[in-house]
């Protein structure tokens, strides 16, 4: 589905975890920081447990160069799948919070 067809949705009232966790998401991509960041945080709201969003959360701020802000996202989204028993993710975001902590050096 498209931006457009969820941005649609949303509009509707169809306001829920996955819809602004894939929102955000394809704002990433499309290189529209702001309105990820702005999804992603929402999603964060409906559920802080959501590792994913925690990981694409924390890229976008990442790109915006708000490099303290990114590294907290990471740790909170580690910590969060942590509790979860979700290893992958864990793994995956302590290799991008090593990475942005070496390029801060």
């Amino acid at each position: 589905m498209d931006r457009a067809a969820l941005e649609k949705m949303l509009a509707q009232g169809n306001d829920n975890l996955l819809l602004r966790h894939t929102l955000g998401t394809l704002c990433l991509k499309e290189g529209m920081l702001d309105a990820a960041i702005e999804h992603l945080e929402k999603a964060l709201t409906q559920d802080p447990g959501h590792s994913a969003s925690w990981k694409i959360y924390a890229k976008a701020l990442m790109k915006l160069g708000r490099d303290e802000d990114a590294i907290q996202a990471y740790e909170r989204g580690i910590s969060v799948a942590g509790e979860k028993g979700d290893v992958q993710a864990v793994k995956e975001m302590e290799v991008f919070l090593k990475r942005l902590k070496a390029q801060k050096k």
